[in-house]
């Protein structure tokens, strides 16, 4: 009987990818994957979904904000001289969060049976990511932990801020233009149907706007709406199955970058990320091509992370990170240029913390521009609409006013 399997391998060129694979077993899976050149190094069968396992029910899920808040509790802690378990074993007591709690405890239990602290992290990917636990492991050989935590907390709480950023300049356009169709739906299918019937009734040539609106009203309110709905739901789970794909990431990500408006915002985030990502992780003493690697991983969009890793196989042979960041196009020359210039002064990791706060401030330049770009736009889409089937509505009674008089 065929399954569902979740699997991550990394190509010839050191990729790392994932996926799933429907197949009968993990022989099967392995050399589909092989094919592909893909070496697997985790097939696992995908679990199935519990019913309301979306929902929330006190034991939801690590948050950024939980990380944070333990992250600086446990630096001022180590910092104060406290033991590394103790220090664990307090935190686990006192965390509210259910989820965040027994893996701490957990990783307490690892530390006390000789693991180091960094090696415990690793054990839980969806709690801890590789940065983190690659900055707490240089953290660790150089005797400089409550430093790096700190180092951390800080980095997390910017990567809080530019996503909030991000998700305030999606959510207003999308919610505006939510009501603006849900408006112009309404008056569609409940109140242009009842001009429909008194027009009918009346007889007569209707002009060309009235018919049109009628017409329209009719599809939606009868069988039409059904279909558009139906259609908007397969679009969009097209899309997402679309997306669970490396090609479909790929390219999905690629069409965003290119949007005139939305793709250069998401161009400076991703800049400010990666310079902010890898930055942090060099100014902790994580050697480059490690901090490249991890850069990739957590970049969030495939464009860019295929340029770090062909940017990380270039450095790995030799060359300055300015060169392959250049020939890569997906960087602005500004950036490059910076780069270009810390790694000559021997100053990186600060040159790339100037860019990473630089484009931030871009991120916000950009943010305001596009709310207001998008408040005027989406005003006209609403008040066109609605006035033109007002107008519709309302010109064969001013041409009935017309005859009478």
């Amino acid at each position: 009987m065929a399954e569902i399997f979740e699997w991550s391998g990394k190509t010839t060129r050191g990729v790392v990818e994932s996926g799933e694979i429907t197949a009968n077993s993990k022989e099967e899976v392995i050399a589909q994957l092989r094919k592909k050149n893909i070496m697997p190094t985790i097939i696992k069968t995908k679990a199935a979904k519990k019913p309301f396992a979306g929902l929330s029910f006190g034991s939801a899920g690590v948050k950024d904000k939980d990380i944070v808040i333990f992250t600086r509790q446990f630096a001022t802690m180590i910092d104060a001289g406290l033991p590394l378990v103790q220090a664990l074993e307090i935190l686990s007591t006192q965390v509210e969060n259910k989820t965040m709690a027994q893996t701490l405890s957990t990783i307490k239990n690892d530390v006390e049976s000789g693991a180091t602290y960094a090696d415990a992290l690793k054990k839980h990917p969806r709690v801890f990511s590789d940065l983190y636990a690659n900055m707490v492991a240089a953290g660790e050989s150089g005797g400089i932990l409550d430093t790096i935590l700190n180092r951390l907390a800080a980095y997390i709480e910017k990567a809080m801020k530019l996503k909030k950023k991000v998700k305030g300049a999606m959510i207003y356009p999308a919610v505006v233009s939510s009501i603006a169709i849900l408006v112009i739906a309404v008056i569609m299918v409940f109140v242009v149907p009842t001009f429909s019937k008194m027009f009918t009734s009346m007889g007569g040539t209707l002009p060309l706007p009235t018919l049109f609106v009628m017409k329209t009203s009719d599809f939606f309110a009868g069988i039409g709406g059904l279909i558009t709905l139906v259609a908007l739901i397969g679009i969009f789970v097209g899309i997402k199955q679309f997306r669970r794909t490396e090609t479909g990431k790929k390219t999905t990500d690629t069409f965003l970058l290119k949007l005139p408006i939305f793709g250069i915002l998401l161009r400076k985030v991703a800049v400010a990320k990666f310079t902010r990502t890898l930055g942090t992780l060099i100014s902790s003493g994580v050697p480059i091509l490690d901090g490249l690697e991890i850069t990739a991983k957590t970049a969030g969009n495939k464009v860019i992370e295929y340029a770090v890793m062909d940017i990380r196989q270039a450095v790995s042979e030799g060359k300055t990170l300015a060169e392959p960041l250049m020939k890569s196009k997906v960087f602005p020359p500004m950036v490059t240029h910076m780069i270009a210039v810390g790694e000559s002064t021997g100053a990186l990791d600060a040159m790339l913390s100037k860019i990473a706060d630089f484009y931030d401030d871009e991120v916000d330049s950009a943010v305001d521009n596009l709310t207001s770009m998008m408040e005027p736009m989406l005003m006209v889409f609403l008040g066109g609409s609605v006035g033109f089937i007002v107008i519709a509505m309302y010109l064969p009674i001013f041409k009935l006013i017309t005859l009478i008089k």
